[in-house]
């Protein structure tokens, strides 16, 4: 007698650069099963299907969701909040399994505990300096971290999404949702905050000394580049992770009024050790390692001050199809060496780019 396998329905719900790249995911490692998409732009949706990321695109959610066996929530926590809300008034299938992939988690699992379907919440930690449905990519995620975060660690049901997520290439680590939200608000939120703070303080003092500005052009803007990130995203960010965000605000503002201490009774020790601690405790990080804030692969090329420079370099690199995704001047003088900055989305294609360079320029190349 013969029987028929059940096809595994997937409900994306959110097409956006996270959504799209992790449905291309699923799709790699399971191209049997049968991925629906929901989104509120209709021309993400048909963005979605034209390009094969998604089977087919849906504006009916209840009856999407009611026919699926895991339903992905790739929108920011406030929203999957709302749409947790509707699913939970469906009839689904009393075996469905919903996740999620916001960027904090005790807010949204707390919430999910009182529903009537099982949820065990995602973090895929990586990103683009691109957003929407075209900048999906399936290589979004390889090397970087996937966490998940189920209440009791050993929820049987965790293995479902490891292997749904298989196709991501990523390190799957398995916290609860308040080992995750205490870790990225120490590593990922707090050191945001002290960015955009730092920005926003440096652009008062430019009103005072307008130089300044010309001045924070390089290391400045540099060390402060994380502040480039997406305001709406950071303020739902900052506002599902309260209580260890005020925990770690608090202990920073100490740490900073010490500091303070040591410069008024100009205590030279002490501010000798609070560096000589900073930099052997950075030498000992991981190099190049996706973590909680995605890596900066970038590529300094020592180049003469003369006409078509970067259009050498950019040809080579476009010859040997790398992408890059951002290239900047540091320093150009008469009569000396520049230096160029070109940034790749990932440790590949810096390497790559690094040793096409060198094969084909006498360009001294640096990677930091």
């Amino acid at each position: 007698m013969n029987t028929l396998k059940h096809t595994k329905q997937i409900l994306v719900i959110g097409l956006g650069l996270i959504g799209g790249s992790l449905a291309k995911c699923i799709r790699l490692a399971h191209p049997d099963y049968h991925i629906i998409g929901f989104d509120a732009n209709l021309t993400s949706g048909k963005t979605a299907v034209k390009r094969g990321v998604i089977d087919k695109f849906t504006q009916n959610l209840q009856e999407a969701a009611q026919t699926s066996d895991i339903i992905l929530l790739a929108v920011p926590v406030k929203i999957s909040l709302d749409y947790l809300k509707q699913l939970n008034q469906y009839s689904l299938k009393e075996s469905v399994l919903v996740t999620d992939a916001g960027s904090t988690k005790c807010e949204i699992s707390e919430f999910a505990q009182n529903l009537n379907f099982d949820f065990i919440g995602g973090h895929p930690m990586a990103g683009s300096h691109k957003s929407g449905i075209q900048a999906s990519d399936v290589n979004l995620f390889e090397n970087a971290y996937y966490i998940f975060t189920p209440f009791d660690k050993q929820n049987p049901r965790v293995a479902e999404l490891t292997d749904l997520f298989s196709g991501t290439r990523a390190k799957q680590i398995i916290l609860t949702p308040q080992e995750h939200d205490e870790i990225t608000a120490m590593l990922s939120h707090l050191p945001h905050i002290i960015a955009a703070a730092l920005v926003n303080q440096a652009d008062q003092f430019n009103q005072l000394h307008p130089h300044a500005k010309r001045l924070a052009a390089g290391g400045f803007r540099d060390i402060t580049r994380i502040a480039s990130s997406d305001p709406k995203m950071w303020t739902d960010i900052l506002l599902s992770n309260q209580t260890s965000l005020i925990h770690l605000i608090d202990q920073w503002q100490e740490k900073m009024a010490e500091v303070k201490s040591w410069l008024t009774s100009d205590n030279q020790t002490q501010i000798y050790q609070f560096f000589e601690n900073a930099k052997d405790t950075r030498g000992r990080l991981p190099v190049h390692s996706n973590g909680a804030i995605p890596a900066f692969h970038d590529l300094f090329i020592d180049v003469p001050d003369k006409p078509g420079v970067i259009a050498e370099v950019t040809t080579l690199l476009g010859q040997a199809n790398l992408s890059i995704i951002n290239i900047k001047i540091l320093e150009t003088r008469e009569d000396i060496i520049g230096v160029l900055q070109v940034s790749f989305k990932n440790q590949a294609d810096l390497l790559a780019g690094k040793a096409c360079i060198e094969a084909n320029t006498p360009y001294h190349c640096r990677v930091k």
